[in-house]
């Protein structure tokens, strides 16, 4: 009777992945004739699929199977995006992304709790919790937007940067706003700092030291003997990364992004695939990450509670127009002006002011608040929703235009 128990729940897990594959070809196909970025179109599918309209994908936020696809996607379309950022680019704009997702953070968040307390009527310190949840942005979602749409290298470059080292800011001051929340304790920019500081250095060595060891074994010219393997290679390495940084209680987004840097940037190493293999690997990356984003933005719309959205739905957007139109450029302004190295023009700052979608963190430290019952979860995960919706519906889509309005495509 056990045995077949789990046989019915092995096929139902089935149908349903076949239910979202399906479904994603067909997104993925629409996303190209209309010619915006399949991420959005994946949402509205998900949506579509899930318990609110047609119940066919019905899988639990709390279940291991959506904590292993979310994990697991992130990661590896992290490590897709670290693959295309350029060293040389890195040098010139280094002092913009470290401002921008650390202090940047800290002001989106304030913002954002003002609002807060003002639309909604929080009490201050629930206001600022629901400001850190939604304060960093999202590299699930911004890595395959500038994948479809060729932005000028240094602006492209910069944002997935900051998404991928922001993750960890984002967390920390969420979990120390909650410990003030929850009467754990009061709040403390030493300890924050450090946190901070030993969190983003460990990710940093690990995701180093295992890019330059994969591709060491991968295109070394005398000790590449696991070149034919370099599919499997990176597949086992990002899980390494992620889970090597997370034992050590450091950032395992931070850890797959350098390692995704350093397998990108072989040839600075003194490494290089033959043209061929080169070829297959990055046919087999750009496919597979295709699929981990269909499943995580599918999975991500199935799961939208539309009853909570429509409870607080006045509030929200209130709150998320202020987040997208004020704490944003806010942040942009106070953090890039005054690098003076990477002389940012006013059309970069205004892209960036644009590209700052929600998405998969946000929703997952949304989702862990309301199991760890928290003062104002339900709130907080209702807003987020909101968040999510609207800036991967609106600034998502419209990444293109903006783009070519303001010069910066690439041709």
């Amino acid at each position: 009777m056990e045995s077949s128990a789990s046989l019915e729940l092995a096929k139902h897990a089935l149908l349903m992945f076949g239910t979202i594959l399906a479904a994603g070809t067909l997104s993925g196909l629409i996303a190209r004739v209309v010619r915006i970025p399949d991420v959005a179109v994946f949402l509205l599918a998900g949506m579509l699929l899930g318990h609110g309209v047609l119940g066919w994908v019905n899988i639990k936020t709390d279940s291991t199977i959506n904590q292993l696809i979310l994990i697991f996607g992130s990661s590896y379309i992290l490590f897709d995006g670290g693959a295309s950022i350029r060293l040389r680019v890195l040098k010139e704009v280094w002092i913009t992304i470290v401002v921008i997702a650390t202090i940047g953070v800290l002001i989106t968040a304030a913002i954002t709790g003002v609002a807060a307390w003002y639309f909604l009527g929080l009490a201050p310190v629930v206001a600022l919790l629901l400001g850190a949840v939604i304060a960093s942005t999202d590299p699930a979602t911004l890595v395959p937007v500038f994948k479809q749409v060729r932005i000028k290298d240094r602006v492209a470059q910069t944002v997935m940067s900051e998404s991928a080292f922001n993750d960890a800011m984002g967390a920390i001051l969420t979990f120390t706003v909650l410990g003030v929340a929850m009467g754990a304790g009061a709040f403390s920019l030493g300890d924050a700092l450090a946190d901070l500081l030993k969190q983003s250095l460990l990710g940093i060595l690990i995701g180093g030291v295992l890019g330059y060891l994969a591709a060491f074994f991968i295109a070394h010219e005398k000790f590449g003997f696991l070149a034919e393997f370099a599919p499997a290679v990176t597949l086992m390495a990002v899980i390494g990364a992620y889970m090597g940084a997370d034992g050590l209680q450091s950032s395992g987004f931070m850890a797959v992004f350098v390692f995704g840097i350093m397998m990108g940037n072989q040839e600075s190493l003194g490494f290089k695939l033959t043209q061929q293999e080169g070829k297959q690997l990055e046919e087999y990356v750009m496919t597979t990450a295709f699929i981990m984003r269909m499943f995580i933005f599918i999975m991500l719309g199935t799961q939208v509670d539309f009853a909570l959205i429509n409870q607080y739905l006045l509030g929200g957007v209130a709150v998320v127009a202020v987040f997208m139109l004020v704490a944003r450029p806010v942040t942009v302004f106070l953090c890039a002006l005054p690098d003076r190295r990477a002389k940012w023009s006013l059309k970069e700052m205004l892209f960036m002011c644009w590209t700052r979608e929600t998405g998969v963190i946000p929703g997952a430290l949304a989702g862990m608040l309301v199991g760890m019952k928290a003062p104002g979860a339900q709130i907080i995960a209702a807003v987020t929703f909101i968040a999510i919706l609207m800036t991967i519906l609106i600034q998502a889509t419209t990444t293109k235009w903006l783009a070519k309005q303001l010069g910066l495509l690439e041709e």
